[in-house]
């Protein structure tokens, strides 16, 4: 479970962030970035959207879907693509590495993360001379009820 500290921390990254934008943390901004960090998960524009309407009524859409690039750049958040044509954002800083499992026929998605995965997949770039920065490793499949429910 994160910490009010963590929370504090996350804001100042933010806040340094969109200075150096020329931006300043505005009312909406604090809550639409209030909301994101207690939410975990995988949340589209949308979903967040409807969050934040709940709390402040006068917050519009292309405002979310501004702070969710600024929260991006900032590295605060990450895009996810779990293949059903969606973006989604879910927390970047302060969470560790995973990759996902996803069922394409139900969406049910699966937080992975596995060391010797990891270390394969430096082996192989550092095989061909490539420095990673980055990767995201994205499994497509049916989950075990979905499985189950395709053999009937």
């Amino acid at each position: 479970m994160k910490t009010a500290a963590a929370d504090k921390k996350e804001r100042r990254i933010f806040e340094e962030h969109i200075a150096r934008r020329g931006y300043r943390m505005t009312r909406q901004r604090a809550i639409i970035l209030e909301i994101f960090l207690k939410k975990e998960g995988h949340l589209s524009p949308e979903e967040l959207y409807g969050l934040v309407r709940a709390k402040e009524p006068t917050v519009g859409r292309a405002t979310v879907y501004r702070m969710l690039r600024l929260m991006n750049e900032a590295d605060l958040a990450r895009k996810v693509d779990l293949g059903d044509g969606l973006s989604r954002y879910e927390h970047k800083y302060g969470h560790a590495h995973h990759d996902h499992l996803i069922c394409l026929r139900c969406g049910k998605t699966i937080e992975v993360v596995d060391e010797e995965i990891e270390s394969l997949q430096e082996k192989m770039a550092s095989k061909h001379g490539f420095t990673l920065t980055a990767h995201e490793m994205d499994l497509f499949g049916l989950c075990p009820s979905c499985k189950k429910k395709e053999d009937k």
